[in-house]
């Protein structure tokens, strides 16, 4: 049964008052227009700024009143009502930006939101891998055929960048830009963002290009990555790969491409890089989205410090 997070007693009554009169409506309008917000992220922020409209109606508390407190409060509604960390945290970011764009619009005066805390998601931490499951994994293609060299390639740029697997499965030959190790790619709210990716990658992809691609190039597709059938590779098609090879490489856990982009981050991180480049290469809009994997990062080494400190 899919969560429901609290809303106001009266279901069938109009919401009315000048947070979904006024305030919610252009909120949203600056998103669409100005923000060019997708329409699935443009609708997931309207539902939880709607059901946070209907707890301001149901706490008989008008939007210019509201304080610190009062948002507390409602994200430990939303937890006792069973919704995830990860929802509430996705709450937060839509509450948040409201409250800036009405301060900066000067239509009202302070933010309660401001620096309050992300909801810690330790228990829904992303999955990631250890560098050697990755390497192991990259290292599953057999390289000596058109299909196995496309798969390393497709792996190998995946992890390299940090790509969504529906951003990879589009990359178009002209999006890259070999010599320069860099990529084009167009992201959630058609955003375009340029993604750097280093020496192993691009020959991996060299060789793809000029020894196995003409061989899948049946139709002279623009796509980098394509099918037997001479088509662009699916997401589906890719995901089955993908477990395959993790199978292959004697990985016990589950891989999907995501959790290689999980990887790419978080390995990042631990390694020096700054949390708004990381940021940047993701093609997050908000940094707190990215700020999950120092999360992911001091995990790891509270549990090293847990099995390697004698007074742990």
């Amino acid at each position: 049964m899919p969560q429901q997070k609290p809303r106001s007693t009266d279901p069938d009554k109009k919401p009315t008052g000048p947070y979904f009169v006024t305030y919610l409506p252009i909120f949203l309008d600056y998103l669409a227009v100005e923000k060019g917000l997708a329409k699935n992220s443009l609708s997931a922020y309207s539902v939880d700024l709607r059901h946070f409209g209907h707890y301001l109606n149901d706490s008989k508390l008008e939007i210019d009143r509201v304080e610190r407190i009062h948002i507390v409060k409602y994200f430990q509604l939303l937890r006792t009502a069973g919704i995830s960390a990860r929802s509430v945290a996705r709450a937060l970011a839509a509450i948040r930006g409201l409250f800036r764009f009405l301060v900066a619009e000067r239509h009202l005066k302070k933010d309660p939101t401001e620096n309050l805390e992300n909801p810690k998601l330790w228990s829904t931490l992303p999955k990631s891998m250890q560098p050697a499951e990755v390497e192991a994994l990259l290292a599953a293609p057999d390289r000596t055929t058109a299909a196995g060299l496309r798969d390393a390639a497709m792996l190998e740029l995946l992890y390299a960048t940090g790509l969504r697997v529906s951003e990879l499965i589009k990359v178009r030959i002209d999006e890259v830009v070999m010599d320069a190790g860099f990529l084009r790619t167009i992201g959630k709210g058609s955003k375009e963002r340029i993604v750097p990716f280093g020496d192993t990658a691009r020959d991996v992809i060299t060789q793809y290009v000029e020894r196995a691609r003409p061989e899948l190039d049946q139709y002279s597709d623009p796509h980098l990555f394509l099918n037997y059938r001479g088509r662009p590779m699916t997401r589906q098609a890719f995901w089955m790969k993908i477990t395959k090879y993790a199978r292959d490489a004697g990985i016990k856990a589950h891989i999907s491409p995501h959790v290689l982009r999980h990887a790419f981050a978080t390995h990042l991180l631990e390694n020096g890089a700054d949390l708004r480049s990381v940021q940047m290469m993701l093609g997050h809009a908000d940094i707190s989205t990215t700020q999950i994997y120092t999360h992911v990062s001091r995990a790891r080494l509270q549990k090293m410090y847990d099995s390697f400190h004698p007074r742990a």
